[in-house]
């Protein structure tokens, strides 16, 4: 195949926009491997802030980045992201490149908690305050329960009107995959 699925795309994208040195925002860091990827892309002198209200993600984060010897480029927060404009430093306001979002449930968790489309929306906008132009929004939803449809929808209904002179927004899916795939939406700050 010569598309790139999903999660490939979105670190592609991810990628692109995050340099040595830079900062980054995981808001859902679930098992931790989109936090050990930044942790990587932001080098020895870049940093890491991810979120999740789930103790059981920050333990699973937090083995994983020991595990690969990546712990000191994060700081983990036991908050919702829609409380990230009031945790990560003022310092780095302004000078964020990259974010990511997992939107769902815990990969092994308790189903019944799930991301909602208040706290998402809100992560957004508080990430586009600070990140700097250019800098990239990488959000993976996953919409095949009750609540991620909800959330899917609130959320393509926020992208959609998002002025398009603060920000540009591609959605990135495979439209004939049954058992409602996984898709992207990335919003590039202008």
């Amino acid at each position: 195949m010569k598309l790139d699925r999903i999660l490939p795309f979105a670190r592609n994208l991810l990628q692109r926009a995050i340099n040595e040195g830079d900062y980054a925002v995981d808001a859902t860091i679930g098992n931790g491997h989109d936090t050990a990827m930044l942790a990587s892309l932001v080098g020895e002198t870049g940093h890491v802030f991810g979120f999740d209200i789930q103790k059981e993600a920050i333990d699973n984060t937090t083995a994983r980045l020991r595990e690969q010897d990546l712990l000191n480029r994060v700081s983990l927060f036991h908050k919702s992201h829609d409380q990230l404009l009031t945790t990560i430093p003022t310092e780095t306001h302004g000078n964020i490149s990259g974010a990511v979002f997992n939107l769902g449930y815990l990969p092994g968790g308790n189903k019944e908690i799930v991301t909602k489309p208040t706290s998402t929306i809100e992560a957004i906008e508080h990430l586009l305050s600070v990140m700097k132009p250019e800098g990239i929004i990488v959000i993976v939803v996953y919409h095949g329960h009750e609540e991620g449809a909800i959330e899917r929808d609130r959320l393509l209904d926020y992208c959609s009107t998002l002025d398009q002179k603060r920000a540009h927004v591609l959605m990135y899916q495979f439209m004939n995959q049954i058992n409602n795939p996984p898709f992207i939406i990335a919003i590039e700050k202008r």
